[in-house]
């Protein structure tokens, strides 16, 4: 037990310290970071024009008022002071005491008014026609409609103001507020199923990254632990090592010493996701999007790290026996191909079955031991599924784990003493029987 600790102490330390892996990390960190702040990046970037936009959209456009019947001139005053009290108003009224064309075209050029309205009596009636002139004979809609509320407001407390009380004028000119709430009936299913659909998108998000993570650390340590085995084997370290340590003890403590070193790179990975959250503009971006991991299933988590940590060591093993029968580290990437299609096919099953997690394909597959850590999870977290077949699941991965980690510790104590091209299946047998292993 002490030499095993020295080996995954030795491991760990000798892996941390590589350039490889403090490189990768460090540009891994800044891509999260750059990733979580692009948004507010871009909005720094783009300030100075939003500034600018803002600045724009303050100068309200100036409107010329133009009267040109007496009658009605008190509309007109009423008109101006209903525009000069509003406190964010749309645009701003300039009072002309004449029609003259000429005066009214000259200001429009030199950009003093926008355009201008006029008011005259309408025939057969004592309501305002107000007429809008403007360069292009256009309004804005935004302009035109606030333009009709102020006249029909000024208006109203005209024809009203001998008759009704000032109050009474203000109630009839103030518009009707519609309130919405939500309806609160008993044995209403609206509010479990807003709940139901919100923990649904943590738990896919949280599914989806739990995917994206095995696949990734399963290759990269898988690749790790077989080029680490390979590279002594190829110095000739390995005879050194192996008659002072058995070479199961030395398998499965660069197995356990790189396993902790991708949980220590994954936890780096968290803390700089975690820290860059925590910043003011993501905290308020979060907030918006009304994101509450509370309502994370605590079965996906639980779980999903239980599959995540023995999928891990099943892959573990099989990288390992394939490191210990390859002499040369140029033919250790054709020789851990097979590995690599198995880890991406049991990705790719639950990546491309997260519309379906409860089709056949996902359940046959959620019991084969190479694919069970993605696709269980994904039955976990997105379909529907009993205990028991969670935990039968587990089980198969277990006995597969002892199965394959029988046989590859016997491929490990006969390929490390193997030299020269890689030895087939037919070869393994014969030099096991060889060294009675």
């Amino acid at each position: 037990m002490n030499k095993l600790g020295t080996i995954i102490g030795f491991t760990y330390k000798q892996k941390a310290k590589t350039k490889a892996f403090k490189v990768t990390t460090l540009i891994l960190v800044i891509l999260m970071t750059i990733g979580i702040n692009l948004p507010y990046l871009i909005s720094s970037f783009t300030g100075e024009e939003k500034e600018n936009s803002s600045a724009t959209r303050a100068e309200v456009p100036s409107i010329g008022l133009v009267i040109t019947d007496p009658e009605q001139q008190a509309v007109g005053d009423e008109l101006k002071l209903y525009t000069d009290g509003l406190i964010n108003p749309v645009f701003k009224l300039v009072s002309y005491e004449s029609a003259e064309e000429s005066k009214l075209g000259e200001d429009v050029n030199d950009g003093i008014i926008d355009g201008y309205v006029t008011l005259e009596n309408m025939e057969g009636s004592a309501s305002p026609l107000a007429t809008y002139y403007s360069l292009d004979g256009d309004v804005s809609s935004e302009v035109a409609t606030w333009l009709q509320l102020a006249i029909q407001n000024a208006k109203t407390k005209v024809i009203a103001q001998n008759s009704l009380t000032e109050q009474q004028i203000a109630d009839i000119s103030t518009p009707v507020s519609l309130i919405t709430k939500e309806m609160n009936v008993e044995n209403s299913s609206s509010t479990a199923d807003t709940e139901d659909s919100a923990s649904q998108g943590v738990n896919y998000a949280f599914v989806y990254v739990l995917m994206i993570l095995f696949f990734f650390s399963t290759v990269m340590t898988g690749n790790m632990i077989a080029s680490e085995i390979t590279a002594e084997k190829s110095s000739r370290i390995m005879e050194i090592l192996i008659t002072s340590v058995s070479p199961l003890t030395q398998m499965f403590g660069k197995i356990i010493g790189i396993f902790l070193l991708s949980l220590t790179q994954i936890g780096i990975f968290g803390l700089t996701i975690f820290a860059n959250l925590m910043l003011p503009h993501n905290k308020e971006m979060l907030s918006s999007m009304n994101i509450d991991l509370t309502l994370l299933n605590l079965d996906v988590l639980f779980y999903g790290l239980l599959f995540y940590i023995f999928g891990y060591f099943l892959y573990a093993v099989l990288f390992a026996a394939i490191g210990s029968i390859v002499s040369r580290t140029e033919d250790l990437g054709q020789a851990l191909t097979p590995m690599t299609m198995l880890s991406l096919a049991a990705f790719y099953i639950g990546i491309f079955s997260m519309g379906t997690p409860n089709s056949l394909l996902v359940q046959i597959s959620s019991y084969v031991p190479f694919t069970a850590p993605t696709v269980m999870i994904l039955r976990v977290g997105m379909g529907e599924i009993a205990v028991w077949q969670i935990w039968v699941s587990l089980v198969i991965l277990i006995a597969a784990i002892l199965g394959f980690g029988w046989l590859s510790a016997k491929i490990y104590r006969t390929g490390v003493l193997m030299y020269g091209k890689r030895p087939s299946v037919a070869e393994l047998r014969k030099a096991m029987k060889a060294f009675k292993m």
